[in-house]
Formats: C-alpha cells, structure tokens, sequence
C-alpha cells in the first residue's frame, strides 16, 4: 500500500447530510470503508465503520435532502451520537490502518470526493479536532475515474457499467454508498495495475520514486 499510493492509505467516505452546503448543514450519517491488498495483490474492500450523526446545533436541514436520504433526524430509535463522537471513533480506526499498512497518512477516495471532504473538514473544525489524519485537500475522486475508466461519471450508471449491481433500494445510505464506491475504486485501481507496474523500473532507474 505504501508503495502504490505513495505513503498514502485510500480510504472511502460517504456522507449524508441536510443540504449541499457543507458550513451550514447537518452532517447526519458517517460512513468509512477500508481497503487492503489480497494475497495475490488485487485490492479489494475491507471493514466498514458507519456512525449517525447528530445535527450540530443551528444545523440547516433541507427537506429536500432528507427525502432523497430518507433519514428522520430526530426518529427516537435513531442511534446518533455527537459529531465530535463520530468523528473521532472513525479516526481511532483510520490510523490504526494506517499504522498497519505503514503508510503516513490516509487520504479520501469519494464520489464527487470534494464535497464529502468538505463536510468532513468543516465537522473537523467545529469539534476542534487536532489531528486529523486524513489529507486536508487531496483525495481521489471516483466520478472522475470512472468517466476516464467506463465513460460515466453518474454513481449508479458507473456502478452498472463496471458490472456490479446497483440497488436503488440501499442507495442514499453512507454505508452502502460508501462500499459500493469502494468497490469501484478498487476495480479501477486493479484494472490499470499492469499500467502501474510498466512504470516502475523507469521511476527506479531515473530515481524519481518516492
């Protein structure tokens, strides 16, 4: 892992929130999915954290968007904790990847990945958290990988196109947004291996891998 993603660990993030605008609406569910290389060195997906979220107070919350997510936010069975909560129980699990895999720091792999980094780092701000170990404004974005890899930038409409199955039904849940993402990231980043190896000896010989 440290090799092929130069000292960085991919690490898939879905958001549900109450709007599209990441310093004034509610971040409500919080998903993050691992991955890890198999014995023959195809990456695939791994363990799956999913925390839902409490609104922040004075949190927007558009009803429009909570129609599309289906999320109640104040359901009385729904088992949301504070964002600062979240937050740091994704963090525990993320760094003790990224320790495992050696890497120094994690970065986020998302579909439209901007816009779940930046809710991501404005739940980051408004908890005070200090160390933060994602990147802070890289990150890998599966919209436009899958528009170079299938010709389709839509999540679902990639989903088909790479040959998994979509379903409409689980769609809008971070948990299954965020593994089905992954999944895509995964496939993309097996199919250009070969690529990736072609270049290695060049990188080594010249000196220029780092």
């Amino acid at each position: 892992m440290i090799d092929r993603f130069r000292g960085f660990l991919p690490v898939v993030i879905d958001v549900e929130t109450g709007g599209f605008n990441c310093r004034t609406d509610a971040l409500l569910e919080l998903a993050a999915v691992l991955v890890e290389f198999d014995g023959e060195g195809r990456l695939r997906r791994g363990e799956t954290f999913r925390y839902h979220v409490k609104p922040f107070e004075g949190a927007n919350m558009d009803p429009a968007s909570l129609a599309v997510n289906g999320i109640d936010p104040d359901h009385p069975l729904r088992p949301a904790i504070d964002e600062r909560d979240a937050l740091q129980r994704m963090f525990r699990e993320v760094r003790t990847a990224v320790r495992e895999q050696r890497c120094q720091r994690a970065i986020l792999v998302g579909h439209n990945a901007h816009f779940d980094l930046g809710f991501l780092n404005e739940a980051i701000d408004r908890s005070a958290i200090k160390r933060n170990p994602f990147h802070p404004f890289s990150c890998f974005d599966t919209a436009t990988l899958c528009g170079v890899a299938f010709g389709q930038t839509v999540l679902a409409r990639a989903v088909t196109a790479a040959g998994f199955e979509w379903d409409d039904e689980s769609a809008h849940s971070a948990a299954y947004d965020a593994e089905i993402t992954a999944d895509l990231f995964c496939e993309i980043v097996n199919r250009f291996q070969p690529v990736f190896d072609s270049t290695i000896p060049q990188a080594r010989r010249s000196g220029t891998s780092r």
